[in-house]
């Protein structure tokens, strides 16, 4: 029996989380998963640009692991853009070090921490606001485990 997946160290949550073809509709392309993690390996390595031993350790896992992480966000990210469909980013065994809100009158985001909650977004006072860790199903439970390390 594999062993359970230790939690892996996500800066924040990503703003978007669905991509797909622009005029076609959802329901006719098949949905292809790219989790928390992988999307978070993506953006160390190929946005960012660190080699994998410094992103291994921004995300607390060990390099091997790491590796074999960006390599299936990769083929997952290349199965997307070569053969099409609607890119979900969601799931995974993580916790975020920030959060993100998300404002839908001015459609801008904000970096906040975990233990701060925003009640208006801070470019345009509007209450209509999303908080994007909150959404993913994380919040407290990611100060509680960031104590612990």
């Amino acid at each position: 029996m594999p062993r359970p997946k230790k939690n892996r160290t996500v800066e924040q949550p990503p703003v978007f989380t669905t991509f797909k073809p622009l005029g076609i509709p959802a329901r006719h392309l098949k949905e292809i998963n790219l989790s928390l993690d992988e999307y978070e390996a993506i953006r160390l390595a190929d946005l960012i640009g660190y080699d994998h031993e410094t992103a291994s350790k921004q995300m607390k896992i060990s390099r091997s692991t790491f590796t074999r992480l960006v390599e299936r966000a990769r083929a997952v990210v290349a199965e997307f853009l070569v053969i099409g469909g609607s890119l979900v980013i969601n799931g995974g065994v993580v916790h975020f070090k920030t959060n993100r809100i998300f404002c839908k009158s001015c459609k801008k985001a904000a970096t906040t921490p975990l233990d701060e909650k925003l009640t208006k977004c801070p470019h345009c006072d509007s209450e209509d606001i999303t908080d994007l860790a909150e959404l993913m199903g994380h919040g407290q439970c990611c100060i509680i485990d960031e104590d612990n390390h």
